[in-house]
């Protein structure tokens, strides 16, 4: 590489840019990012012996430790030079980046007053940003890197919508031609761009980012969502949305006690649950949680989704009082409740928003005109692959049995060969990609799993009754 070696201190305007948000949430990122730029321009990322083109992967194998996990997971492990054990304070703080946290901690017990003044100007810094200084020190404390792999691949992604990487496939280059950025004496508005990093698609955040602001004096991006929350009851979803806001910028986040009135329930039921996030999925806004489940024992702990506008009331508790089920009150004692990460991993798992749901099989038959004009070389999920014909009849005889397995090889012979057969994993009676798949009939036949076939099945006979008379 030919571009001088990335020498930028994190100024407040720096990390403000990289942040792409508002610093209050999402300080860590723009440490990070800054981190991730020596790592690939400064003279810290010179022993990694990464070239162009790496994979997310190839950066992994060299930057962290031996014994860093390779799995979907937060790593945890105790091996203190891996990076991933290291704080963010070591990387901000340390006279170079290459010191490994046993390392940082001796430093900062033998210059103590040297670096509690750095910290007070980064804090006094941040002032304007609304960071609090209990919130700053905790966040000063968290492991930068220990983080999902999903998280640390959106950095890289993060970094190719503002032009510091190029990506093509699964492979990213480093840019000759760096990008301008905030300079030191720049107010932290002047160097914002557009927050779209909430949009699950990248593809899609790369588009808003672009797109968002006005061209010529116009507007040439726009988004229409399906969105079913009745107009009488959009100040109740402000109302919650802003309430949620407030507790999760609370040092510890408390449990919260839900009223709810799901569609399925005749009465509103009461839950302690932990508050992880708000997910937009196809409808409308839904409160993610973990705790108690509806209508089960208050031992049983599991995910649940709340449409916003279906909650009836949420009251913040301490983590003392006595309706905090013990084993969410354990986690919480642990530190081990969790994250909104921890969704994402499972939503890539497996197709549909249920995520707490266990996964199945799911295998379909396309009729070939419809797969041409509509399903091949379109994204369903991680998990939806085309299917050789050759191996539909192996596929079934794995996964059923006895009149079962029979009867559907014999249903198996009666189709073309021309026909296009799909597999994913999808949550069992997840209501989000039922609706999907009826929105594809008469072009779809659902062949697994054997009881969403019948289901199916059923509601084309019920389908029948409606339209075959007439």
């Amino acid at each position: 590489m030919t571009a001088p070696l990335w020498q930028a201190s994190p100024s407040v305007p720096l990390l403000q840019w990289l942040a792409r948000g508002p610093l209050k949430q999402n300080l860590l990122q723009g440490i990070r990012l800054w981190v991730w730029l020596h790592l690939l321009y400064g003279e810290a990322g010179q022993d990694l012996g990464l070239t162009d083109p790496f994979t997310y992967a190839d950066w992994r194998d060299r930057f962290f430790s031996a014994t860093h996990p390779t799995g979907e997971k937060k790593p945890q492990h105790a091996d203190a030079r891996c990076p991933c054990n290291k704080s963010a304070a070591a990387w901000l703080f340390a006279p170079a980046l290459h010191f490994t946290q046993t390392a940082w901690q001796s430093y900062a017990e033998q210059h103590a007053a040297e670096v509690q003044a750095q910290m007070a100007a980064f804090s006094q810094a941040l002032q304007a940003h609304d960071q609090h200084p209990e919130q700053l020190e905790r966040l000063l404390n968290t492991p930068l890197f220990g983080m999902t792999r999903r998280t640390l691949y959106g950095d890289l992604r993060n970094l190719t919508s503002i032009s510091w990487l190029t990506q093509r496939g699964q492979s990213f280059h480093r840019v000759t031609d760096w990008p301008d950025v905030p300079q030191q004496n720049l107010t932290p508005a002047m160097g914002t761009a557009p927050e779209s990093s909430f949009i699950t698609q990248p593809d899609l955040a790369a588009i808003a980012e672009n797109l968002s602001r006005e061209m010529g004096g116009d507007r040439r991006f726009f988004v229409h969502v399906d969105y079913v929350v009745p107009q009488h009851k959009l100040d109740r979803v402000d109302d919650w949305q802003a309430l949620l806001s407030e507790l999760w910028q609370q040092h510890p986040i408390p449990p919260v006690q839900l009223l709810y009135q799901g569609a399925g329930y005749t009465e509103p039921v009461s839950v302690v649950v932990y508050p992880v996030c708000i997910y937009y999925f196809r409808r409308g806004p839904y409160l993610c949680a973990f705790g108690a489940v509806p209508q089960t024992s208050p031992r049983q702990l599991d995910w649940r989704n709340y449409r916003l506008d279906r909650l009836l009331n949420i009251k913040p508790l301490p983590w003392t009082h006595s309706t905090v089920p013990p084993l969410l009150r354990h986690q919480y004692t642990k530190h081990s409740l969790p994250q909104p990460d921890d969704i994402a991993i499972r939503m890539e798992a497996a197709w549909g928003f249920d995520y707490y749901q266990p996964a199945q099989r799911l295998l379909l038959r396309f009729d070939q005109a419809w797969d041409d004009r509509y399903i091949r070389n379109s994204m369903r999920h991680a998990t939806f692959s085309n299917v050789p014909f050759a191996q539909v009849q192996s596929l079934i005889r794995q996964q059923l049995q006895g009149a079962e397995q029979q009867q559907l090889l014999k249903v198996l012979k009666q189709r073309s060969p021309t026909d296009a057969y799909y597999t994913a994993m999808y949550r069992e009676h997840d209501p989000n990609v039922h609706q999907r798949l009826r929105a594809c009939r008469p072009h779809v036949e659902v062949f697994l799993p054997w009881d969403l076939r019948q289901r199916m099945i059923n509601e084309v006979r019920q389908e029948w009754q409606i339209y075959g008379l007439s």
